[in-house]
């Protein structure tokens, strides 16, 4: 291991250059995968506020008595998907209409509203299937008369998320991939570089694993050090952007770590591959 260690700082002073080049590629490489995953990460944010914005609001009848409205309540509030539920009287819904819509208020004079009880759902079950169902239990209760949760509106809202989840887990991949042919194409030029010193190594008598482990190590070390610098980047992206036109969330400290830890492995996959290939090349290995 230490013979290894010292063929990455030898290669190193050989060429820093190169190695320079390498990491700032892989750098930019993994900076626009972090760039797309922020834009995730806060599409994904954004689309949550909406969500936690959903609610279904049941209509009762004229003349609902206090006791239908406690048994609704009661009934409601059993239902495992709730997170909670109010009553608004019909005098509360005046109040709130008159402020909600302040420039109509004179027309708001004598107005009539029915009572309402309201209920959001719990994190998970706010998909259009489990809101119909809901739905579907409230209307089977005589006091109520009608039940809206806005339902169009929630089947865009998922077939967004669906989409969302859907492009971002493909374009991650595709970014994961351009970053593994990338460090394997600066792996191969070390290696082309290096390819008489590799044969003569192979003349006296040194192992595949030998050869092969200090370009695993130079692969792994640029990737860690082009996450770095990826992060480095997409947080002065994301300050940028936030003092510049709207505040937007920045990567957790796990997602963070998560990506240094993803910038080795990519580091050490593309060395892998690259140095499996072009190594039995040079040797001539079956």
């Amino acid at each position: 291991m230490r013979l290894a260690w010292r063929e990455v700082l030898l290669a190193f002073r050989r060429s820093p250059a190169l190695a320079v080049l390498s990491v700032t590629t892989i750098a930019f490489s993994l900076f626009a995968f972090g760039l797309f995953g922020l834009v995730a990460i806060n599409i994904q944010s954004a689309l949550r506020q909406i969500e936690n914005r959903v609610e279904i609001r049941a209509f009762l009848v004229d003349g609902a008595t206090e006791v239908q409205v406690n048994e609704l309540l009661a009934a409601v509030q059993r239902l495992p998907q709730v997170a909670d539920v109010g009553y608004v009287s019909p005098d509360s819904a005046l109040q709130r209409a008159r402020a909600e819509l302040s420039e109509f208020s004179d027309v708001m004079d004598g107005a009539l509203l029915p009572g309402s009880v309201e209920l959001r759902l719990k994190p998970g079950t706010r998909d259009p299937e489990t809101m119909q169902q809901i739905t579907g239990r409230l209307q089977t209760y005589p006091v109520v008369e009608e039940v809206r949760y806005g339902r169009e509106w929630v089947e865009k809202l998922y077939r967004v998320r669906t989409v969302v989840g859907v492009a971002g887990t493909g374009l991650g991949l595709v970014f994961a991939l351009v970053a593994v042919i990338i460090i394997g194409a600066t792996i191969r030029m070390a290696i082309l570089a290096r390819t008489r010193e590799i044969e003569i190594m192979r003349l006296v008598g040194a192992t595949n694993a030998f050869v092969r482990l200090p370009y695993l190590i130079d692969g792994t070390l640029k990737g860690i050090a082009g996450g770095l610098i990826a992060l480095a980047l997409a947080w002065t992206a994301n300050r940028v952007v936030t003092e510049s036109f709207m505040a937007t969330e920045f990567f957790t400290t796990e997602q963070m770590a998560l990506g240094i830890v993803a910038g080795a492995v990519i580091g050490l996959l593309g060395s892998w591959i690259s140095v499996g290939r072009h190594l039995r090349r040079v040797w001539n290995e079956p």
